[in-house]
């Protein structure tokens, strides 16, 4: 790692010249304060929205930023990447754009969406690999057998320097911003940001952002060796191995890393979709998330945050947002047990309708139960106006003799 006074791999300088290169041809995304936010949150709170961008994410940046740098030759020949996610798009949709061919691998356990979404903005896909690492080091073999470049989705300098150019805006837009909140996967985004606004206001604070699940900048600042994997809806930012350039600059400029469970990046997401009316993926909900799990550590702060991506499968959307109704107490599944004989349930409506409790499904259980073979288990999911309410109506089908048990999320 780099000590003090050592040369990082690049400078403000960089950005500043990324920012020249690349402009008109990336959106100069909006950065808005955010009142509600602020208010739930203790902070002032202002969100960057790279989700605007044309692929809904800030990769663009870098991308483009690679792309240019490229000799004539470089362009004829092509470019190459390995990338299941929002890099893959950003870089065939700027190569596309500018006559560069672009070739992505990608494992082939990547969901087809994300390979239709590559290709429909002019990248060649080719599927090797059911890792990751496998797709990565066949990108590399093609490199050399093709005579492509590869641009990596983030330990490059000059990706790096692209994606900076988030960070020049927002001090340029917001001046008066003391922290910025920043996701960290690979560290790309973080170390652009970190290096240009360090040189604009040198006391700003940055903060990074890592998913719980995949700790791996966290571990390698602190020299520890913490296990990274598992579902989370932060995909985006689930790297296992940081950058070795990116960790240069992060050591050096970056002054915390936190953490934030699954939880709180579904709480997040369902945030801004419902406060700002504004679509992130998990790792763009991450700074929020940061913020809201820590709030004292943010407190009186002027915090900025860059909704990084807006790149989340609808169908996982929806279960985030449900899940959100059932952790605030709006929705609930109730398990009750009954006698199986006529009117048993007819009787329970009742105590429904009075507490005003609408119901959504009804399921029968009879057979797979530990009750005796006139015992019956009925769950029932249900809609209401909060949490008192499904309280209420537990405490009153408690009181007439109901066995009552509530379902809970993780």
């Amino acid at each position: 790692m780099a000590a003090p006074g050592d040369a990082l791999p690049f400078d403000a300088n960089d950005v500043r010249a990324a920012a020249k290169s690349i402009a008109g041809q990336v959106v100069r995304t909006p950065i808005m304060y955010s009142k509600t936010l602020s208010a739930i949150t203790g902070a002032d709170i202002w969100l960057k929205f790279e989700n605007q961008q044309f692929t809904a994410a800030y990769k663009e940046r870098g991308a483009l930023n690679a792309l240019l740098k490229l000799t004539a030759e470089q362009r004829a020949r092509g470019v190459i990447a390995a990338s299941a996610g929002n890099h893959s798009q950003g870089l065939s949709y700027h190569g596309t754009r500018l006559g560069v061919p672009v070739t992505i691998v990608m494992p082939r356990t990547t969901p087809t969406v994300k390979i239709m979404q590559t290709e429909s903005v002019g990248g060649k896909v080719v599927l090797e690999g059911e890792t990751f690492d496998e797709a990565s080091a066949h990108a590399r073999r093609l490199e050399i057998e093709l005579g492509l470049t590869f641009i990596h989705p983030f330990d490059d300098p000059v990706v790096a320097a692209g994606q900076g150019t988030v960070g020049l805006e927002m001090m340029e837009d917001v001046p008066e911003l003391d922290t910025l909140v920043v996701p960290i996967g690979g560290g790309g985004l973080i170390s652009g940001i970190a290096t240009i606004a360090k040189d604009m206001k040198p006391d700003i604070e940055i903060v990074g952002v890592q998913a719980a699940l995949y700790p791996s900048m966290f571990a390698r600042m602190r020299g520890e060796d913490l296990e990274c994997g598992g579902d989370t809806l932060a995909e985006g930012i689930a790297v296992k191995a940081p950058g070795e350039i990116t960790s240069q600059v992060i050591r050096r400029l970056v002054d915390d890393i936190v953490l934030v469970d699954e939880g709180s990046l579904e709480n997040a997401v369902a945030m801004l979709l419902q406060i700002e009316k504004t679509v992130v993926e998990g790792a763009g909900a991450a700074g929020l998330a940061a913020v809201m799990s820590h709030r004292a550590r943010f407190a009186g702060r002027k915090v900025g945050l860059v909704l990084c991506g807006g790149n989340i499968d609808t169908r996982l959307l929806a279960n985030v947002l449900l899940r959100d109704l059932a952790r605030s107490g709006r929705l609930a599944r109730l398990r009750i047990t009954l006698q199986d004989r006529p009117g048993a349930l007819f009787k329970v409506m009742h105590a429904f309708n009075a507490h005003h409790v609408n119901i959504i499904e009804i399921y029968h259980q009879r057979i797979f139960t530990t009750l005796p073979a006139k015992g019956l288990i009925t769950d029932i999911e249900c809609e209401a106006r909060d949490r008192d309410q499904i309280d209420s109506l537990i405490a009153s089908l408690t009181e007439q003799g109901y066995t009552v048990t509530e379902a809970e999320l993780a």
